[in-house]
């Protein structure tokens, strides 16, 4: 198991290949469609970010609401390809991971190899479960799109598995 611990650098990266399991501990973000395309956008234009996409791991989650005394509600991976339109440019612009499940198309693929990034998958489904290893959470970013706000979460030994690498190798080519 190889732990991560944000902001990655590009020596991390390139340690890690397909099929690696991972702990990640530290501040991660999490963003779904419509808080990707506006960051394009904003990347586009010249304005700042909510927060240093450089070295960072977005994870494309929206959580339910929290139970009371509770952090966070379920906070299960979304579906990464529909975050495949914005993912080059996110990457070009300095991020370093992205955490979500399923495959990711051949674009986001070269991307990664040129960018020298990765993608992790977690387990879908198991939200609840999920829930336990984020330690804190709160909204940092475009609150106007409610659970596609942009939050800012302190993860602790959060588990994923190396999807796709940066030497563009591929957990599910196996």
């Amino acid at each position: 198991m190889k732990q991560l611990q944000p902001p990655l650098t590009g020596e991390v990266i390139t340690q890690l290949k397909a099929g690696d399991e991972v702990q990640i501990t530290g501040l991660i973000y999490s963003a779904r469609d419509m808080a990707h395309k506006r960051m394009c956008e904003e990347i586009k234009a010249g304005v700042k970010l909510p927060f240093d996409i450089r070295g960072a791991i977005i994870y494309f989650m929206g959580p339910t609401p929290e139970r009371p005394g509770k952090i966070i509600g379920s906070a299960g991976p979304t579906t990464s390809s529909r975050m495949d339109p914005f993912s080059p440019v996110l990457l070009a612009a300095g991020l370093k991971a992205m955490l979500g499940k399923g495959y990711r198309n051949q674009q986001v693929r070269e991307a990664l190899k040129k960018y020298k990034a990765v993608h992790l998958s977690t387990i879908g489904g198991a939200g609840a479960f999920l829930s336990r290893f984020i330690k804190s959470s709160r909204v940092i970013g475009y609150v106007d799109l409610g659970i596609e706000a942009i939050r800012e979460l302190m993860v602790e030994s959060f588990p994923a598995i190396v999807a796709y690498d940066s030497e563009g190798n591929s957990v599910y080519k196996r």
